[in-house]
């Protein structure tokens, strides 16, 4: 069949043959219509996320929307190693995939699906969100982020603010829901001050931070506490992404100080189950919630041409 190949970590994916899979017990054939390319993807390909396959060669692609033998239209995550969603077939455990509202087109589909299930697991399942809240999303101005401020007031968020690299990335992203902006072009004792007065004003009960690095410290420093008789709010601190830094310097008295909460969301904290239940209960309310992402469908034989652009759209691959 034809299928998207990672033959080196050192090199993009190439279009070319590679042997058709066959269903296991509990498991199920997917012919695929379209799948995504998220840095998830990117970064399992290159050998750099934590789930990488340490076995070559493989199709990479986590995830995908396609049908099923009796026809169904269905979203699909986590094929059996070494067969990706990249590819004309695929195969998935018969848990792992959700039927799609008609409403809902492919590509769509495929484009929101992961930097969607980013944001609605975080808030749901691992910060239990609840509807009056105020959520502060650190770095929000990517496609993950940019969905996240749609999903947080969807699920009724009192407040939204959001963050991003300076004036001019931030600048749209009120007319996505985001009620205040912070440019994080600033230097981290700016950039405290103003985290901090954002988080007293505004009540902040959740962060989904996607950067990590430099900001999250400003964040963290910002939460901290001084030792005062009455107890500080409680802040859940979901750390969803790395785009600025895999690690930071976190000073024990900020958590003891505080009311804040240390949180992960992704592959591992919880499970693929869960994942792809809650992605089934997003997708019901991409069309409804009028959910905006930017997608650009490019046909899977030019996945070596469009695996590295630097176009702001989610990259989709069609079949």
């Amino acid at each position: 069949m034809k299928a998207a190949v990672v033959n080196s970590f050192d090199r993009v994916p190439e279009y070319g043959e590679f042997d058709e899979p066959a269903a296991q017990a509990g498991e199920v054939l997917v012919k695929v219509s379209a799948a995504g390319l998220s840095q998830l993807v990117r970064g399992q390909a290159a050998g750099r996320h934590y789930s990488s396959s340490p076995v070559l060669p493989f199709i990479p692609g986590v995830d995908g929307v396609g049908r099923l033998a009796d026809g169904r239209r269905v979203y699909f995550a986590f094929p059996r190693s070494p067969f990706g969603s990249m590819a004309e077939l695929t195969v998935v455990q018969s848990s792992q995939y959700v039927a799609l509202p008609e409403e809902l087109d492919d590509v769509t589909a495929a484009a929101a699906a992961n930097p969607g299930m980013s944001s609605w697991v975080a808030l749901n399942e691992r910060a239990k969100f609840v509807a009056g809240e105020t959520v502060l999303i650190n770095g929000a101005t990517g496609v993950s982020g940019r969905l996240a401020i749609q999903i947080a007031k969807y699920l009724g968020a009192r407040r939204v603010i959001a963050t991003g690299r300076n004036e001019a990335s931030v600048a749209e992203l009120p007319s996505l829901g985001a009620d205040s902006v912070i440019a994080l072009d600033q230097s981290p004792e700016q950039l405290t001050e103003v985290f901090r007065k954002e988080i007293k004003e505004s009540g902040v009960n959740v962060i989904l931070d996607y950067l990590w690095g430099a900001s999250a410290e400003s964040l963290i420093a910002a939460v901290a506490g001084h030792g005062s008789g009455e107890a500080e709010p409680r802040i859940r601190y979901v750390q969803i992404g790395s785009v600025t830094g895999q690690t930071i310097t976190l000073s024990s008295g900020a958590l003891r100080s505080s009311g804040l909460e240390l949180l992960g969301s992704g592959l591992g904290s919880v499970s693929n189950e869960v994942l792809v239940k809650n992605i089934g209960e997003f997708m019901k309310a991409v069309v409804p919630g009028k959910l905006k992402i930017a997608a650009q469908a490019v046909p899977l034989s030019q996945v070596s041409e469009a695996w590295s652009s630097k176009t702001a759209d989610r990259i989709v691959f069609t079949l």
